[in-house]
């Protein structure tokens, strides 16, 4: 069989690149390793970025989030006993970011694939990339026993840090720069109305805690912990007075406990692969960068290299010109370390780091404080939590 573009790996940024293509009449395939009740039931980020969902109406897949969304035109940095507002809009312009869940928007996008009638091929097993160095790369793949090959002119690695499509590339080819920290996070999510209206970040000599939400019925909890501890050490009993005690006084009592729907530990890391093109492979999403999630960046940053990626291509097959492919891995490159750096400084901001000493946590309350007390410094923070231009 033959496409114009063969998209490996249907999580949220392969699927967005494959609306966008397709509502610009350029022919694109889905190849998933998982099932797509698997990529459903994966619990992930919530807060989006105006330009994510600008892309999402643009991709006609917008309408439930518009109905839904939560609108936030603010957050809350909780430290030293005090609760600061971060005033969203007010600084950036009158920009907001809206709380709707990284399930849904993989929902909407299956969806407005299925009613268009164009491929996706779930539970594609053994996939294998071939001269993409050349004109004319292939892909490879099982299906219910039988090996198939698709013959395209593009290929999109949107398939993860994880996927194959980075691990195709020689290590000659391409440089990784990476920091895992020595702590995770445990999310647990329940249907049980959140515990503030405006996510809340706390600062805390325990460690750090986040009262997040996915709606008004629905909430995602987290806080730090050691990577060596195991989710079946934290009951939810555990888990809610320990999340408690984080969060500041007025919080924490209107935090309501309520069986866990979800619980797990998720690792940090900062990671960034260079370039994001070769040849005829371009990587988007996780599959060339990952960000710890202080900064709610992951998903948008996939976005934002969709929004490149999806306009290079179309600017191929709609004009003949090949500036905006030659010019993706530059540009997207651009925002993804801008995105690594706010993630990174907020990640260290407002965790606990027991190896670095008493120095450290002063600096971390000094930097609070310091944005606490300075429109300039909030500023800064809120124009890059609510998203960088694309």
């Amino acid at each position: 069989m033959r496409h114009q573009v063969c998209i490996i790996g249907a999580g949220p940024s392969g699927l967005l690149l494959g609306q966008l293509l397709a509502m610009a009449g350029v022919d694109a395939v889905i190849l998933e390793a998982k099932s797509a009740d698997y990529v459903l039931s994966r619990i992930r980020a919530g807060v989006l970025e105006s330009g994510l969902v600008d892309l999402m109406r643009q991709a006609g897949c917008a309408e439930r989030l518009d109905r839904e969304g939560l609108v936030h035109d603010g957050f809350h940095l909780a430290f030293a006993g005090r609760t600061h507002r971060i005033d969203l809009r007010g600084l950036s312009g009158g920009k907001s970011v809206v709380v709707y869940g990284q399930t849904e928007i993989t929902r909407d996008l299956m969806e407005a694939r299925a009613a268009l009638g164009v491929p996706t091929v779930y539970e594609a097993q053994d996939v294998a990339l071939h001269d993409f160095d050349g004109s004319r790369p292939r892909v490879t793949f099982r299906k219910d026993g039988v090996t198939h090959e698709i013959a395209c002119d593009f290929i999109a690695g949107c398939d993860g840090f994880h996927g194959i499509s980075r691990r195709s590339v020689p290590e000659t080819a391409i440089a990784q720069f990476e920091r895992v920290y020595a702590f995770g996070w445990l999310g647990l999510l329940a249907d049980v109305p959140p515990a503030s209206e405006e996510l809340v970040y706390a600062r805390h000599e325990r460690g750090f805690a986040l009262a997040s939400m996915r709606s008004h019925t629905r909430s995602r909890s987290y806080i730090q912990v050691p990577l060596s501890d195991q989710v079946e050490d934290w009951s939810d009993e555990r888990f809610y007075d320990e999340f408690r005690r984080r969060l500041p006084e007025e919080v924490a009592a209107r935090v309501v406990p309520g069986p866990s729907v979800e619980k797990s530990i998720a690792p940090l890391r900062s990671f960034v692969a260079e370039p994001l093109r070769f040849g005829r492979l371009f990587l988007a999403g996780d599959a060339g960068h990952i960000v710890p999630p202080t900064g709610a960046k992951g998903l948008n940053l996939a976005a934002s290299d969709v929004h490149y990626l999806a306009s290079g291509l179309i600017e191929h097959y709609r004009d003949g010109s090949d500036a905006g492919i030659d010019a993706y891995s530059e540009r997207a490159l651009r925002r993804i370390w801008k995105a690594e750096r706010f993630s990174w400084w907020m990640t260290s901001m407002l965790h606990l780091f027991p190896e670095s000493g008493d120095f450290v946590a002063r600096m971390q309350l000094a930097e609070l404080d310091y944005i606490a007390g300075s429109e300039a410094a909030a500023t800064t923070v809120a124009e890059n939590y609510v998203g960088l231009p694309f």
